[in-house]
């Protein structure tokens, strides 16, 4: 995926060869990264490197760099941190979720069991930490902070909304938590450690966790309205597993009788999915759920404003013009 991203986000080619470049380098030492003295941990490690990926953090890290010095020697160790971090979230999230196929790969709990596939993620978080030590004290802390909005928005999703809670502004905090705080890093990382001043250090973290937001509920878009061919993906993925996005809950507040009874029914066989889906896809649903994303990929837009006129904050405005236009 992160291939036609470059190509359909880059305004300037010059950019687009150097960023491509970094990827490369940040993909040597992913992978050089996961290695380990016992062959089989390097084994299940590897597991989901090698399945492939968007790779959308590190090429964030990486685009944040150009509005400094790209070249400096923490960028790619950076970006390789915070990939880890993702890979390892996503290990764990399988375990939780139950799982069967990872990137269209089975997944690490279906192939070696739940206890192998949690312990994998551990390791790639201590991959990442170590890593982290030799990029400095702050770099640490700004990691453990985000990995406690990581760990607090998957407890938050777990646990549902308190009483008296609005549904639709508890499942958007769990998204600032569980997408936004690492994207929002990512881009923090990026402008930092290449020598960004201050201001733009903040201005790159804000846009980051706004981009991260609008990217995740374009993904919940397209669960409903893509086919299999358009995305690469089984659509209902989320009814099928229960998950409750943003468009099934602005469906289930404001949607018809036929629509609600349709989402709360049990959504395990086709059928039932896809008649969920057909009703979900011409509800106004649909029409919220999109304005609200396109809210925060305009909000991060907007963020960028204050920045000089560079190819790199034109990729980043790029970026935002391509979560809005993958959902049609």
């Amino acid at each position: 995926m992160t291939a036609p991203v470059l190509a359909r986000t880059f305004p300037s080619p010059a950019l687009e060869a150097e960023v491509a470049g970094g990827l490369v380098a940040v993909e040597a030492l992913l992978r050089s990264s996961v290695k380990s003295d016992y062959a089989f941990v390097t084994e299940t490690s590897r597991h989901l490197v090698e399945a492939g990926g968007k790779r959308f953090r590190p090429l964030l890290v990486l685009l944040a760099a150009h509005l400094a010095d790209p070249a400096a020697p923490g960028v790619v160790p950076a970006a390789v941190v915070v990939e880890l971090t993702h890979l390892a979230t996503l290990y764990h999230d399988d375990v939780m979720d139950e799982a069967e196929l990872r990137r269209g790969a089975v997944s690490a709990n279906s192939r070696w069991g739940n206890t192998i596939a949690i312990l994998t993620g551990d390791f790639l978080f201590a991959k990442a930490s170590d890593i982290l030590a030799d990029l400095g004290p702050e770099c640490v802390r700004i990691q453990a902070r985000t990995f406690e909005r990581l760990v607090s928005g998957q407890i938050r999703e777990t646990t549902g909304p308190d009483v008296g809670t609005d549904p639709i502004e508890h499942y958007l905090r769990v998204l600032s938590d569980k997408t936004g705080s690492l994207i929002g890093t990512s881009c923090r990382f990026g402008a930092m450690l290449s020598g960004a001043d201050e201001a733009t250090v903040e201005i790159l973290t804000r846009y980051g966790e706004r981009f991260g937001v609008a990217f995740q509920l374009s993904d919940d878009l397209l669960d409903v309205a893509s086919t299999s061919a358009e995305s690469g993906k089984t659509p209902g993925t989320d009814l099928r597993e229960g998950v409750r996005t943003l468009p099934v809950l602005y469906a289930l507040r404001d949607g018809d009788a036929a629509l609600r009874d349709a989402l709360d029914a049990d959504l395990v066989d086709d059928v039932a999915v896809a008649h969920a889906l057909g009703l979900l896809r011409g509800s106004g649903a649909m029409r919220d759920a999109r304005a609200v994303m396109e809210h925060w990929a305009n909000d991060a837009r907007q963020t960028l404003h204050p920045l000089p006129p560079s190819a790199a904050k034109d990729a980043l405005e790029a970026l935002c013009d391509y979560v809005m236009a993958r959902t049609g």
